[in-house]
C-alpha cells in the first residue's frame, strides 16, 4: 500500500526527473505533499457541446468525437502538430507545440474521445490550443466511481511555466493525484478528534480529501472545502493561543504597578493637549498588564498620526516611576532620531535622561552610553537595531517598545528578551492597520490595543484623483502651496525605466521637477542610495533645506515633517490600497490643510479605478485595510511574510474566511479551556498533528 511519506518520484507516472520537478517548483516531496496540493478552481464539465455550437469568444469547452486526421504543421519555431478533431457536426483543430511525441504514440484517428479546452479561432477555423484529451473507452475509474469524462467538476491546478514545457500541465497533475488516490484504497487517517467533528458538523478527513480532488457534487465540494480550511485555520490559532497560554502561565512579568511622580508630573503639568479617549484606554489596557505580574505581549496598532508615540512615552514612564528603564527600537536611524525629539521636546525640564544609540553613534559618545545604561543613568534608550547588540546592556529593562514591528525580523525581536534577568514587557506598534482576520492569524499570541481616534485638531487629507493629461494643474496646485511655505513630496514606483511597464520613472521625474521648479530646491531618495546619502537627503527635507523630494517609496514609514502638505503620487494604479495609505499618512502632521493626489493614465481598470475611489472616498485607515485585504490577499500585505505564520495556508483564505477562522479561533479555545494540560486521550490524535505540524518550525511561539 502507497504511504504519504513515501518520495514521489516513487508515484506511477513520476520518476526522478518529474520528482525533482515537482520539488524544485511547488515544493512536492512526497505523497502527502501531492494530497495536500490541492485546485484552486474547478471547471464544469457536465455539458458536452456540438462543435457547430462554438465560437472564439466561448469559455473552457467540452466536446465528444473522434480525431480524422494528424500530421505536422509549419516550418521552424511555427512547427506545430494539428489533428482535425469531428463529432459530425464541424471540424475543429486540435494543436499542440510541445508533447508532440508523446501525442503521437498515445492517440489515434477513429477512436471516441472526450477533449477539453478553450475555443480560438485563428485565419477563420476554430482551433484548439493544447486541449486536454480522454478515450471514452477503457477509462480508469476514479475514486467517486465515475470516469474522469463523467465528473462535474473538474479539478484545475496551478502550474509553473517550467512544469508545462516537461509535460506536467495541470491535466498532468490530474492524472498523478487520481493515481495516488485509487492506490490508497483505504481511508485516510483522521487529523481532527471526533468529537469536534460532531461539534461542527465536518465531514470526515478521507472524505474532504477525495472531494476535493474529485467532488460528484457541488454541495459536496463545499462541505470538503469548510472541512479542510477549518482544519489549517484550527492548528494555526491552536499554535498560537497553546503558547500565548503558556507564556502566561511560564513568564511572569516585571511588576510596574505604581503610578508615579513622573508619570503623574507629565500627565498634570507637561501634556500640551488632552489626551484622546483611545489613548486613554490604551494607557489604562498597558498598565494593567503592567502591573499584572505576568509579561505583557501588546500590539499596539494606530493610524498615521494617531499619538502612538505619546502612549509609548507614557508606558515608559509607568516603567520608569518603577524602578525600571525602557527602550524604543526603530526601523531607521532618522525615525530614531525623530524619536529621541520628540520625547525630549514632551519631557521639557523633566528628569528623564533619553539618550539615542545607533550605528553612527561611535568612539567615546557611545562608550559613555553604553556605560550609563548599565548603572541605571539612562532612563529610556532609542535606538535602532544597535539596541539588540550583546554589548548593550540595561541595570534593569522593564519595557522595550517595538515601532513598525513588522520591519524588524522575529529573531532580532527575541535579543530583546536576553536583556533582562525576567523578560521586559514587550509593546509593539504599528501604523499599517491590521484587519481583524490577519490580526487573528499573524499576531494571535498577542494582546490587540487599537487607537482608533485621531487627535483633535487634525484636520482630515483631502484626496485627489487626477489624470497625467492635466499634469499643468497639478504642478499649479504643486507650486501654490510651496508659495505658502510648505513642502511637497513627489513619489515614484521605480527607479528606473522598465521596458515592459511604462511608468514614470523617478529619474526622469527628478529631471522634469527640476525644470518644472527651477526656484526650489529639490531632493531625490531611493532604495538603492547608500544609507547616509539617503539619510542625508531626508534630513535636509525635515529641515525645509530643500521644498520638494523626489522619491520611491523608502518614505513610506520613517520620516515626519510636519511642513509638507502635498503628497503626490505617480502611477497610483501601480500600489496596493495600504500603500497608498501608508504614504498619504507622511502628510497631514501639522495643523495645515494637506493633500494627497494620486496621478494616473485615463485609461484604467475597473479594478483599480474601485480601488482609487476606496482611497478618495476614505481615510479610514482600517476600512481600507479590510478592502486591501479583499483585494489583494494576505500574500501581499506588507509585513505578513516577516511576521510569519507557522504554517502555509494551502486551502483557506483569511481575507475570505473570517467566519470559519472566528469557529477555529472558538474551537482551539475550547479545547484548550478543557485540557490545559494537552493530556486527555480524545485529543492525542490533535496533539499528534501539531507536532507534526511543528516540525519545520522554528519554535518563536513565545515571543511577540
Amino acid at each position: 500500500m502507497i504511504q504519504l511519506n513515501q518520495d514521489i518520484k516513487y508515484l506511477q507516472g513520476v520518476g526522478p526527473k518529474r520528482a525533482e520537478l515537482l520539488n524544485k517548483e511547488l515544493g512536492i516531496k512526497t505523497v502527502g505533499d501531492l494530497l495536500t496540493y490541492y485546485p484552486y478552481k474547478y471547471v464544469d464539465k457536465s455539458k458536452i457541446y456540438k462543435i457547430s455550437e462554438i465560437n472564439g469568444n466561448m469559455p473552457y469547452i467540452q466536446l465528444k468525437g473522434e480525431i480524422l486526421s494528424a500530421d505536422m504543421v509549419g516550418e521552424g519555431r511555427g512547427r506545430r502538430f494539428v489533428a482535425r478533431f469531428s463529432d459530425g457536426t464541424g471540424v475543429v483543430e486540435l494543436v499542440w507545440f510541445q508533447g508532440v511525441k508523446y501525442i503521437k504514440s498515445n492517440y489515434s484517428t477513429h477512436v471516441p474521445y472526450l477533449v477539453f479546452g478553450k475555443p480560438n479561432v485563428f485565419g477563420g477555423r476554430v482551433n484548439i490550443a493544447h486541449p486536454e484529451i480522454e478515450p471514452l473507452s477503457n477509462n480508469s475509474d476514479n475514486p467517486n466511481g465515475k470516469s474522469v469524462g463523467d465528473v462535474p467538476f473538474a479539478p484545475a491546478y496551478n502550474t509553473t511555466e517550467k512544469m508545462k514545457k516537461s509535460g506536467l500541465n495541470s491535466h498532468a497533475l490530474h492524472k498523478l493525484t487520481q493515481t495516488m488516490l485509487e492506490l490508497f484504497d483505504q481511508p485516510f487517517p483522521e487529523t481532527l478528534p471526533s468529537y469536534l467533528l460532531e461539534r461542527y458538523h465536518f465531514i470526515s478527513y478521507d472524505s474532504a480529501i477525495r472531494n476535493i480532488h474529485y467532488p460528484t457534487d457541488a454541495r459536496i465540494l463545499r462541505e470538503a472545502q469548510a472541512r479542510l480550511k477549518f482544519e489549517e485555520l484550527f492548528y494555526v490559532q491552536l499554535n498560537l493561543l497553546r503558547y500565548m497560554r503558556e507564556r502566561i502561565r511560564k513568564y511572569k512579568g516585571v511588576v510596574c504597578a505604581k503610578v508615579g511622580a513622573n508619570f503623574n508630573d507629565f500627565y498634570f503639568n507637561h501634556l500640551k493637549f488632552e489626551l484622546t479617549g483611545a489613548q486613554k484606554r490604551v494607557v489604562r489596557e498597558i498598565h494593567a498588564d503592567m502591573k499584572s505580574g505576568r509579561q505583557m505581549n501588546r500590539l499596539l496598532q494606530g493610524d498615521v498620526g494617531a499619538g502612538k508615540t505619546l502612549v509609548a512615552l507614557m508606558a515608559s514612564l509607568i516603567a520608569i516611576d518603577n524602578g525600571c528603564q525602557a527602550c524604543i527600537m526603530a526601523p531607521t536611524e532618522i525615525l530614531a532620531e525623530q524619536h529621541l525629539q520628540t520625547l525630549r521636546h514632551q519631557l521639557g525640564d523633566l528628569p528623564i535622561r533619553v539618550e539615542l544609540l545607533t550605528g553612527s553613534v561611535k568612539g567615546k559618545k557611545r562608550s559613555k552610553i553604553l556605560t550609563d545604561l548599565q548603572s541605571g543613568e539612562i532612563n529610556i534608550l532609542i535606538g535602532t537595531h544597535a539596541i539588540i547588540e550583546d554589548n548593550v546592556l540595561f541595570q534593569k529593562l522593564g519595557l522595550a517598545i517595538i515601532d513598525e514591528q513588522h520591519r524588524f525580523g522575529v529573531a532580532q525581536r527575541a535579543k530583546l528578551w536576553g536583556k533582562n534577568e525576567t523578560p521586559p514587557h514587550i509593546l509593539v506598534m504599528t501604523a499599517t492597520p491590521i484587519p481583524r482576520t490577519l490580526a487573528m492569524t499573524l499576531y494571535g499570541d498577542l494582546d490587540v490595543s487599537v487607537i482608533d481616534e485621531l487627535p483633535p485638531g487634525r484636520k482630515p487629507i483631502s484626496t485627489i484623483h487626477m489624470f497625467d493629461a492635466t499634469r499643468h494643474q497639478l504642478y499649479n496646485k504643486v507650486r501654490k502651496e510651496i508659495e505658502q511655505g510648505r513642502q511637497a513630496y513627489i513619489v515614484y514606483p521605480l527607479i528606473k525605466e522598465s521596458e515592459k511597464i511604462d511608468l514614470k520613472n523617478l529619474e526622469d521625474g527628478y529631471e522634469q521637477i527640476c525644470k518644472e521648479f527651477p526656484e526650489c530646491n529639490v531632493g531625490k531618495v531611493h532604495g538603492k542610495m547608500k544609507p547616509a546619502e539617503k539619510e542625508v537627503e531626508m534630513q535636509k527635507f525635515a529641515n525645509s533645506e530643500t521644498q520638494i523630494l523626489v522619491a520611491t517609496t523608502v518614505i513610506e514609514v520613517g520620516v515626519n515633517v510636519p511642513n509638507a502638505s502635498v503628497m503626490v503620487i505617480e502611477n497610483a494604479e501601480r500600489f496596493g490600497l495600504s500603500q497608498l495609505h501608508q504614504l498619504r499618512g507622511r502628510v497631514g502632521r501639522g495643523a495645515d490643510q494637506s493633500y494627497c493626489i494620486l496621478v494616473t493614465k485615463y485609461e484604467i481598470a475597473s479594478e483599480t479605478r474601485k480601488r482609487i475611489q476606496i482611497m478618495v472616498d476614505s481615510t479610514d485607515g482600517f476600512e481600507i485595510a479590510e478592502q486591501d485585504l479583499k483585494l489583494r490577499g494576505p500574500g501581499d500585505l506588507e509585513g505578513t511574510q516577516q511576521s510569519g505564520m507557522a504554517f502555509d495556508l494551502k486551502i483557506a483564505n483569511i481575507a475570505k474566511d473570517g467566519q470559519i477562522l472566528q469557529l477555529a479561533r472558538d474551537a482551539a479555545s475550547y479545547v484548550l479551556d478543557n485540557d490545559p494540560q494537552q493530556n486527555l486521550p480524545q485529543n492525542d490524535i490533535l496533539w499528534a498533528r501539531l507536532r507534526e505540524l511543528r516540525k519545520n518550525i522554528i519554535d518563536w511561539g513565545v515571543i511577540s
